[in-house]
């Protein structure tokens, strides 16, 4: 029997949005997986448990392949030539695409682009300081990894805030109208650095892969725009609201904080904290069941959307001890925040780098440093797939 959306509970709002962790507590422990409406009025299986969202990451009767989903997938989607990327495919598609990619996110090629990240956190620094006060978000944990990304990719500096701007209009807009406005003007941004490309070669990333599909015919056009929508996406988005999110929740446990500033060998562990405790994903990317499932007691249909919470997870105390404690020196430092299995994060090396030298920078540059606003005042994206800050203003003297 097919069941009405309108007749599912809806737990996301705006109390969620602000601090969703108490919402996914009192699911958790009703029962393992919900159905429930997102705010677009899709349904969803929502997963909460820390065993059953591992499993779901790596159980390959859940397929990030939309053509698997029952009538059609009713929820956000993109068009066809930014949505053939690795998030949307299994298989021999998803390795032939992770393939031509893997050797520039490998640790030892993060760890020589290491300095340069250093310098760029340097710099923003020298910006912020100069000024006394500033918001964390706009100021310095959002240029820092378009910085970042955008070199590897070449991208003119007039045009990485911009693009940083429309994916964060696509993902938490004020109004409807945003979404498309965002999609068509990324599209149009890439196709126009794709064709610069073309004209004028260079050694960056975004070049080896119009190569790739120029010379040695590995990409189809569609492939190649929306591989290099996902790489500038996720090497920008995520990796600001982790800066931030980081931030806030150091200045939030001011004793753990000096201690990182007393030890920096410890941030390696506080980074990975942070991940289990203050990640922005909320959730994995949808799956739908080839066959119906059973997760947690529950048969989910085959099509039917399913939603792996990695926020739940993190959360879940039987899993970890105290899971509602941050603890940069907590000794299981195994989480779910850059994936697990297949689709494990290309860029994890990456952004654990970024965080790392983005806090570290942070706190020994401005030992008094500390929320210039009530933290009750802060406001957050009405989102439920990103938990992140719109501002963070920050006195640094």
């Amino acid at each position: 029997m097919t069941v009405s959306s309108s007749s599912l509970p809806a737990p996301f709002g705006a109390e969620t949005f602000a601090n969703p962790y108490p919402t996914y507590a009192r699911l958790r422990e009703e029962a393992p997986v919900h159905h429930v409406a997102l705010p677009d009025g899709t349904p969803i299986w929502l997963v909460l448990r820390e065993a059953d969202v591992r499993q779901g990451l790596t159980d390959p009767a859940l397929t990030v392949d939309k053509t698997h989903s029952g009538n059609g997938y009713k929820g956000f989607s993109l068009p066809a030539a930014l949505d053939a990327n690795l998030l949307n495919l299994d298989g021999e598609a998803h390795l032939r695409l992770r393939r031509l990619v893997s050797k520039a996110f490998t640790p030892r090629r993060v760890n020589e682009m290491r300095q340069s990240v250093v310098r760029a956190a340097e710099r923003l620094a020298d910006h912020i300081a100069a000024a006394g006060t500033c918001d964390l978000v706009d100021d310095f944990a959002t240029p820092l990894p378009l910085i970042v990304i955008g070199d590897l990719f070449d991208v003119p500096e007039q045009d990485r805030r911009p693009f940083a701007n429309w994916v964060g209009n696509m993902l938490a807009p004020e109004s409807p109208e945003q979404i498309g406005q965002a999609v068509t003007a990324i599209h149009g941004f890439l196709l126009d650095l794709i064709a610069a490309r073309r004209r004028t070669p260079g050694s960056d990333l975004l070049s080896a892969l119009v190569a790739a599909r120029d010379s040695d015919d590995k990409l189809s056009e569609d492939e190649l725009v929306s591989l290099a929508f996902l790489i500038l996406m996720a090497g920008s988005e995520n990796v600001q609201h982790i800066i931030s999110n980081g931030i806030h929740t150091l200045l939030q446990h001011p004793e753990q904080m000096e201690q990182l500033r007393s030890d920096p060998a410890l941030l390696r562990h506080a980074v990975e904290e942070l991940l289990r405790y203050a990640h922005p994903n909320q959730m994995a990317i949808r799956r739908f069941p080839t066959a119906p499932v059973q997760i947690g007691g529950c048969t989910i249909p085959a099509g039917d959307t399913v939603m792996l919470c990695l926020a739940s997870a993190h959360r879940d105390p039987a899993r970890y001890p105290d899971p509602e404690q941050f603890d940069i020196h907590r000794s299981d430092k195994t989480h779910l925040a850059l994936g697990h299995g297949f689709h494990y994060c290309l860029g994890a090396a990456l952004a654990r780098t970024e965080a790392e030298v983005a806090i570290g920078t942070l706190l020994q540059r401005f030992p008094k440093l500390r929320h210039a606003v009530p933290t009750e005042g802060l406001q957050w994206r009405a989102s439920f797939r990103s938990h992140a800050l719109k501002a963070l203003p920050i006195d640094l003297a």
